[in-house]
């Protein structure tokens, strides 16, 4: 079997709809990976979701799936945009439209279903990082001037021999340009008022539990909290991997009936 290129590694996935297969209504799913990740992390997720007749967007964020000194040039206001094109795209070609996303790609999904509460069904997000208990984050708007990265954290991954993909250094503009977003959305969140279905590792050695009881407590929509009990962070890599494709596409069908 040959070896897949870094730009293959790394590819967007795009998929039509097919509405034959979901009742005659064109059901439209945003997928988005994580800081320092890329599509690698969400494909498998998205090609699933895209044979129960889903038309799936997995968008590669700006600066990821290339180098950590390019993605340090980009910033949460450039991923977000990214998003916002496919969900656009979604929009125009489909009937409803669905948003999924791991860690920061959950941040970003939340962001979306605040901007646009009228146009998004639901939302399923995966160990998503809306604050963090680490004090070093204080420090960053210097740090990213004195260090431009700290080790990586990509591959928090429990089964043995699976890797993310992610970049082995964590770049500290990127970072601090994330975490500079999060009290807005934070804000926000009450303007969430799609339903939430929110997958938690029982062990995460990126996203600690700060974020959990914002999610819970804040969004308007109602959340259903489900516990991965067999997965570290990236856990659609990980052993729970078909525990999120079952829990989504039953929570998908069930948010954009009719």
């Amino acid at each position: 079997m040959p070896t897949m290129s870094a730009s293959d590694l790394h590819a967007p996935l795009s998929v039509a709809a097919q509405p034959d297969l979901t009742g005659g209504r064109r059901i439209g799913v945003l997928l988005s990976h994580g800081f320092t990740g890329s599509p690698y992390s969400m494909v498998g997720w998205g090609r699933a979701l895209a044979e129960l007749g889903y038309g799936v967007e997995v968008p590669r964020l700006p600066g990821h799936g290339t180098t950590w000194q390019e993605m340090n040039t980009t910033g949460w206001p450039d991923w977000y945009g990214e998003v916002s094109r496919a969900f656009a795209k979604l929009q125009a070609e489909n009937d409803v439209v669905v948003l999924c996303g791991l860690s920061m790609g959950g941040a970003l999904m939340l962001r979306l279903a605040a901007d646009h509460a009228d146009a998004v069904a639901g939302v399923v997000v995966v160990n998503p990082a809306l604050a963090t208990k680490r004090l070093d984050v204080k420090l960053l708007p210097v740090l990213k001037h004195l260090v431009p990265s700290f080790p990586g954290i990509a591959s928090d991954i429990k089964l043995a021999g699976v890797e993310e993909h992610g970049y082995t250094r964590t770049p500290l503009k990127a970072a601090h340009s994330m975490f500079r977003a999060w009290p807005e959305l934070v804000a926000d969140l009450p303007k969430v008022t799609a339903p939430v279905l929110y997958l938690r590792s029982t062990e995460d050695h990126v996203v600690d539990e700060a974020s959990e009881p914002l999610i819970t407590s804040r969004i308007s929509g109602p959340v259903t909290l489900r516990r991965l009990e067999n997965s570290y962070h990236v856990a659609t890599l990980d052993n729970d991997a078909q525990v999120i494709i079952d829990e989504s596409a039953a929570f998908i069908a069930k948010v954009t009936t009719p």
